[in-house]
């Protein structure tokens, strides 16, 4: 057997991704492929475990690959076995929401195989539902088919996996339901091509990056959603601010957007052009290797270090935007580096002597008082100011109420979209009617726990078609919203008739028209509203 040799140069500067799989995966990674082909040099290989690493072997003997993705037990299986990063894609919690809800579509009986471990989500899922839910885990495709065997035995009929689970079911007669969403899938190439980047930055070391081996920023002014004053002065800002090439800080509550904001940043100056935009949480690496992805290191700089020396995120950046967040996390020792970079616009890497000059704009982000943590002594003064040239803080989304309901409803739509359920012709109704208890919720999570809840409510909406957005419901499924030390919540009575002073064509007007929406806010039946409303002429 023989293949094409390529040298790493070749191809220009794309990197080189092998897909792995030998089962239904291969279709979606084939789908997902043509997203990314502009990205990347992109080669299904439609093996599995030995024959994959074979192959893989040979191949990397003459040719380039930077990155394989697998999934399930062939990741498992490649990782120990090729010298090639192998990037596994997994299934969120949301995929296996999703997948239950289609096979409940089938039977109210469901199996569940996972590789190796069994999946935590189930047993809430069929609390919720009253599903009768039979987990079984794998490790050999012997194990899988046996765990099938005994499923169909006891009556099970329908079974989610991931491909080889799915492939063995149906050859057993029975109902497969596929585990990965596409979702998943462009998370794993997203990764892929992040670790693509960093592994050419080592083979090519002393090169300046060029666009299509860093980052893009994906995000712009568009995705800062909402009609408040108070987004429409951050949107201002943002195109303010984008104009300046001095350092920005970005304070806000956890999620409240402080990437996307830094995204949009970017992407509306002077730098969005093919320019790179970085990305590194400060407080999610430990300090020993902080230091290295920032500054890079030469060969030999401490035990471990990689072989011919590794180029730092500054560098990677260089030219476009590094986005540096929590910056509050980063350690004092750090700090002091960190500002003299700022000050020289050159870095020089751990073990080394040659400083490099740099042409990066920084902006950082904290969720915490970082002029506290100054006067606690945690936090540079001087570093503090040079980074708070241009400061912004977001605004937490209990202090623009307004938005909440129109990005309640905003982010319900995509999350059905993404469950291949339609909303309700009345949904805007709908969401109307629970606006008092989502307004008097605090939203500690901001609009990250709003769009998480929109998910969570899509899965049982989509999961029984007939069901209406009520306040009642919206409790059931999100109990949260009414914790009691919420002064407004409490203050509420979601399941009460109308106040005396609304009329029921102000709450007929209200939703849309819909009786049944109405009769239901009013707590009277449908016929006796007809009743009212004839007797009312």
């Amino acid at each position: 057997m023989s293949y094409s040799t390529r040298s790493p140069a070749d191809g220009g500067d794309k990197p080189v991704i092998w897909t792995v799989s030998v089962s239904r995966l291969s279709d979606l990674f084939r789908d997902i492929t043509l997203e990314y082909d502009h990205l990347a040099s992109i080669e299904p290989l439609h093996l599995g475990f030995d024959e994959a690493a074979k192959h893989i072997r040979e191949r990397m003997a003459n040719e380039r690959c930077d990155v394989v993705i697998a999934a399930g037990s062939n990741a498992a299986y490649l990782r120990g076995r090729v010298s090639v990063p192998v990037v596994v894609a997994k299934a969120s919690g949301f995929d296996v929401m999703q997948a239950l809800v289609r096979a409940r579509r089938v039977s109210p009986r469901i199996g569940v195989i996972s590789y190796q471990l069994p999946l935590p989500e189930l047993a809430e899922f069929a609390a919720t539902f009253g599903v009768d839910i039979a987990q079984r885990t794998y490790v050999t495709e012997e194990d899988a088919r046996a765990s099938i065997n005994e499923l169909k035995a006891a009556g099970v009929e329908v079974i989610v996996g991931a491909g080889l689970i799915t492939d063995l079911a149906e050859e057993a007669g029975l109902t497969g339901v596929f585990l990965y969403s596409a979702a998943s899938i462009r998370q794993a190439f997203d990764d892929a091509l992040e670790l693509a980047r960093l592994t050419m930055l080592e083979a090519n070391r002393g090169r300046r990056p060029t666009a299509s081996d860093t980052r893009r920023a994906r995000r712009g002014l568009n995705d800062l959603r909402g009609d408040s004053a108070a987004m429409e002065r951050l949107r201002q800002t943002v195109v303010l601010y984008a104009r300046s090439p001095a350092t920005v800080l970005i304070q806000g509550e956890t999620g409240s957007g402080k990437e996307l904001v830094a995204q949009a940043i970017h992407r509306e100056g002077p730098r969005r052009a093919g320019r790179p935009f970085v990305a590194v949480n400060c407080g999610a690496i430990a300090e020993s290797l902080l230091e290295s992805e920032l500054f890079g290191h030469e060969e030999g700089a401490f035990t471990g270090a990689r072989r011919g020396g590794h180029a730092g995120l500054f560098e990677a950046a260089n030219g476009g935007t590094l986005f540096l967040d929590e910056i509050g996390e980063m350690p004092l020792a750090l700090q002091t580096r960190l500002l003299r970079v700022l000050e020289e616009r050159e870095v020089t890497r751990v073990g080394g002597t040659r400083p490099v000059p740099i042409d990066v704009r920084v902006v950082s982000a904290t969720h915490c008082d970082l002029e506290a943590r100054v006067r606690e002594g945690r936090f540079r003064a001087d570093l503090f100011y040079r980074l708070a040239v241009l400061r912004l803080s977001l605004p937490p989304l209990r202090e623009r109420v307004e938005d909440i309901a129109p990005l309640a409803e905003w982010s319900l739509k995509n999350a059905l979209a993404a469950l291949d359920a339609r909303p309700h012709p009345n949904l805007h109704a709908e969401i109307g009617a629970c606006a008092p208890l989502l307004e008097a919720y605090g939203w500690p999570g901001n609009v990250r726990e709003l769009r998480n809840l929109a998910e969570r409510l899509a899965l049982f909406l989509a999961a029984e078609p007939l069901q209406a957005l009520t306040p009642s419901f919206l409790l059931s499924v999100a109990p949260e919203l009414a914790r009691r030390d919420t002064p407004a919540a409490q203050a509420i009575r979601f399941d009460a008739p109308a106040p005396a002073g609304e009329s029921i064509e102000e709450v007929l007007a209200r939703f849309g028209g819909q009786r049944d929406l109405a009769a239901r806010h009013l707590g009277i039946s449908r016929t006796t509203l007809w009743r009212r409303l004839k007797s009312q002429g």
